[in-house]
């Protein structure tokens, strides 16, 4: 069972303490597909680039069973993004973006995306989701945002929300979209907005999943990591993985326990990302390699 995945596909320029790179692979759905193949493929990427893509990131990304039909090729420069983490990796700064070929791109979906059963709308604007979801034919559709969005495009977002079926976003994020300072009662209100189910990721502290019923509630650990290097596409990577769990296992109309399951799957995908700059860890990362950390989490976990 196949999954399409729209969103930006980029060039990254990162500083860590550790190290600096630049022309990274980077972009939401570029991490959301690698994530998701590791589960099912084939995944189709639908985003656009620029005639300054280095062709080594495609041919990476095609032998992971990734196909590239909806990867539009512009004649502008690829959108990038270049930033810098500080000691506490969860404070970075963001230098300098270049929306470039991102700014008059609309996604356009070929007939196998569009058939997809499991849909993902990866971070990218609403009016990109719209149109995104105006084509598709899925059972299951999850999308991601971010503060910009909800600043800049807030009526549109709410748009998005009615038509999906699963909305993820981090806890910042929910707090702000939500109004409230209160996680639980962030993700409840921005269900009421229209998604079955949320998901609020927490960063290094886990997730919180909110079912449809009231008791329907799951938190999440994180993998706990000695170490973390590059923690860019971490979110990505986790509604990625989420998402291959689900079509990889036939589950097209996921009940609450088969997204506790999808959670774990997903919180383990992203802390490979962690590991390395850009998607050099996720490209070698096995389905035995998430099943033996999951059975680490279960023993970190369980009492």
């Amino acid at each position: 069972m196949s999954v399409v995945i729209a969103g930006t596909v980029a060039l990254d320029n990162v500083k860590t303490p550790q190290d600096a790179q630049e022309n990274l692979l980077g972009g939401s759905a570029s991490y959301a597909a690698l994530a998701a193949s590791i589960f099912c493929q084939p995944i189709h990427l639908v985003g656009v680039i620029g005639h300054d893509f280095p062709k080594p990131h495609l041919d990476m990304l095609a032998s992971h069973g990734i196909t590239l039909e909806g990867l539009e090729r512009s004649d502008g420069e690829s959108f990038t993004w270049t930033g810098e983490y500080h000691e506490d990796m969860n404070n970075r700064t963001t230098h300098k973006v270049g929306l470039n070929v991102l700014e008059a791109w609309q996604p356009k979906l070929p007939t196998a995306a569009k058939q997809a059963k499991v849909a993902v709308a990866a971070n990218m604007s609403p009016d990109n989701q719209m149109q995104m979801l105006d084509q598709i034919e899925a059972d299951f559709v999850t999308a991601d945002t971010m503060d910009l969005w909800i600043n800049i495009a807030n009526e549109r977002l709410h748009e998005v929300l009615k038509r999906i079926d699963l909305l993820v976003i981090n806890d910042g994020e929910a707090k702000e979209f939500a109004g409230t300072t209160n996680l639980v009662e962030a993700g409840r209100k921005l269900q009421a907005k229209g998604p079955r189910f949320v998901i609020v990721k927490r960063g290094e502290h886990g997730s919180f999943l909110f079912g449809e019923k009231p008791e329907e509630f799951f938190a999440c650990s994180a993998y706990p990591l000695h170490s973390v290097f590059d923690p860019t596409g971490a979110g990505d990577s986790f509604l990625g993985g989420l998402s291959g769990w689900l079509a990889a296992n036939g589950k097209t109309k996921p009940t609450f326990e088969d997204l506790k399951t999808a959670v774990v799957h997903g919180s383990v995908t992203a802390s490979y990302t962690c590991e390395a700059f850009s998607t050099h860890k996720l490209q070698t990362v096995t389905q035995a390699d998430i099943a033996a950390r999951i059975a680490e989490l279960r023993t970190f976990t369980s009492f």
